[in-house]
């Protein structure tokens, strides 16, 4: 099987996991713009950093057989500095447009507060302007109640909820999102959220539809390939592979294609990777001699 993990932050990962990635089945990845783990200062870290997402990140994952796209926005953690957010939403918008760029996300809520609210509804109106589709950040405290609000204010703007993934779900979240129509995404990351064995049984109870698996592997202790080791336990759990495929590949695919960004044709094709390929001046070697790789067409099973 061939699987997409679309919320992963490479930006913190190896060579090495692109490689143990690629080697599993993954050949398509989403890094969503999020909070680094310290605070930024200045907004030029923030354009740096979208510039990384667009740019190096995208080449980089190419080298190895793996299909990049992002997403773009200012998380809620840091909206609450409400001087640097105002500029970073000016930076906004000359990324929203950039190739590889599938959703304005992920923003939400962190502790729910008045700043958060203003940049979440102001991100929102970013992506009906853009036509893109929104990655939710649902808050990690008083998880259920923030859920709620977060898709109160997506209705109070209007944006249809096929056009939104709200991510970071568990058992608490998963029916309101899908009772109200959302993408809901399940974040399998060792101990603070979804372990794969819960997520099992979440697809047991409510199905495949719209429901999606991601790792949001980052610089935390936690493992990139987690989409398919729980598609792995899915199966052998009995639950059918064509679920297995909706969870763990489809329904991102379906999800994200909408902002025209992201095509299975750009990765159902052979590929030749010639590793010595440059991106403004620096490859993936590092004293290794170069190797020209071939990724043969693939058969997607639906």
């Amino acid at each position: 099987m061939y699987y997409i993990d679309p919320h992963i932050h490479m930006v913190s990962r190896t060579t090495d996991d692109y490689q143990a990635m690629r080697a599993a089945g993954i050949v398509a990845v989403i890094e969503p713009a999020f909070w680094l783990g310290q605070a930024r200062t200045e907004a030029s870290s923030f354009k740096d950093y979208f510039s990384t997402l667009v740019g190096w990140e995208r080449f980089r994952a190419s080298q190895f057989g793996i299909k990049h796209y992002c997403t773009i926005g200012l998380n809620s953690k840091e909206a609450n500095n409400e001087a640097l957010a105002e500029k970073v939403m000016d930076l906004l918008p000359l990324f929203a447009a950039k190739e590889g760029v599938v959703a304005i996300g992920e923003i939400g809520y962190d502790d729910q507060t008045t700043a958060e609210d203003k940049y979440f509804r102001l991100q929102i109106e970013l992506a009906l302007k853009f036509n893109l589709p929104v990655m939710v950040h649902t808050p990690h405290r008083d998880k259920k109640n923030g859920t709620i609000r977060s898709m109160d204010v997506l209705e109070e703007h209007g944006i249809a909820p096929h056009m939104v993934v709200i991510d970071h779900n568990n058992e608490e979240t998963a029916k309101h999102v899908l009772d109200r129509g959302y993408w809901a995404a399940f974040t399998i990351y060792p101990n603070t959220k979804m372990g794969n064995e819960r997520m099992v049984e979440v697809v047991k109870q409510y199905g495949s539809e719209r429901i999606i698996v991601d790792s949001s592997a980052d610089w935390g202790v936690s493992d990139p390939l987690s989409v398919p080791k729980t598609a792995a336990l899915m199966l052998e759990r009995g639950i059918a592979k064509e679920d297995v495929h909706l969870t763990c590949y489809k329904n991102a695919l379906t999800a994200y294609s909408q902002s025209g960004q992201m095509h299975e044709e750009d990765w159902k094709n052979e590929m030749v990777i010639t590793q010595n390929t440059l991106f403004e001046g620096s490859s993936v070697l590092r004293g290794q001699e170069a190797k020209e790789i071939v990724y043969p067409n693939i058969i997607i099973e639906n």
